[in-house]
């Protein structure tokens, strides 16, 4: 899938660069940058193009790269949940 780069999050791209988020290279950097430069909106926008387990994914690639506070937002509160879902999941 294919989406415009915003110009107010990705100022350092061309204006009307297109990332192709089915390379995880350009997925990670997407996401990377909605969730440290990103209003809620705009996260709503990113679950909207992407599936919840790509994020995941990409989130173990990048997190490492992400502001602390990002980072232990996403993976406590959020990231437990997600186990669990994962879990219950795997035992139907």
């Amino acid at each position: 899938m294919k989406t415009t780069a915003d110009k107010r999050l990705f100022w350092f791209l061309r204006d009307g660069t297109k990332l192709d988020l089915s390379d995880k290279t350009q997925l990670d950097m997407y996401i990377q940058q909605i969730l440290t430069r990103g209003k809620t909106s705009d996260i709503k926008k990113l679950f909207n193009i992407i599936s919840t387990s790509a994020f995941y994914d990409s989130l173990t690639r990048i997190k490492n790269f992400l502001p602390k506070e990002v980072r232990r937002f996403w993976e406590e509160d959020i990231g437990d949940s997600h186990q669990s879902a994962k879990k219950n999941t795997r035992s139907v």
